[in-house]
């Protein structure tokens, strides 16, 4: 075996490790979050936040999300979410954001700049939970592409050098 082959290898598996980790750490933020009992009107309140913040500081924050792949299977994305404005009405609350994705696994690693940022339409809503009991939690969606969904925004990991990439 070649050091190219080797090297290339090595790549594939930094991505598959990075894809286990990003899918555990999703998981287990989205029990977190279930366990919480966060309603939409709180969760709606962090991206009204985030949004303010977004418009002064230009600040973007971390986020991690679901996305069905063609033969069903869910796997965890990451990238960086500037929140543009939180809309409500008639009864549903519509985030308007740009998303810098920073890995899929299709892709690896994605350099902010490498890829431009997408227009994204987010929904918050509250979700029945059943498993061993019944409770309400909150859920954020992509409302515009159905295949991204339970979006967890991480109010604790910003950056404002992004809005170049905007």
């Amino acid at each position: 075996m070649d050091v190219t082959s080797i090297l290339e290898e090595y790549r594939h598996w930094q991505r598959f490790s990075k894809q286990e980790k990003l899918d555990l750490e999703h998981r287990g933020a989205v029990q977190k979050l279930a366990k919480s009992g966060a309603m939409a009107t709180r969760m709606t309140a962090s991206y009204k936040s985030m949004a303010e913040r977004a418009s002064s500081e230009g600040a973007c924050y971390r986020t991690l999300f679901s996305r069905r792949q063609d033969n069903g299977e869910e796997l965890a994305c990451e990238g960086w979410l500037f929140v543009r404005r939180v809309i409500a009405e008639g009864g549903t609350t519509r985030v308007r954001a740009s998303l810098l994705e920073t890995f899929t696994l299709e892709e690896g690693v994605i350099t902010p700049g490498d890829k431009p940022a997408i227009g994204v339409t987010l929904e918050i809503f509250d979700e029945l939970l059943v498993k061993n009991t019944m409770q309400l939690g909150c859920r954020v969606d992509r409302n515009d592409d159905d295949r991204d969904t339970r979006f967890i925004t991480f109010v604790d990991v910003v950056r404002g050098d992004l809005k170049p990439h905007l």
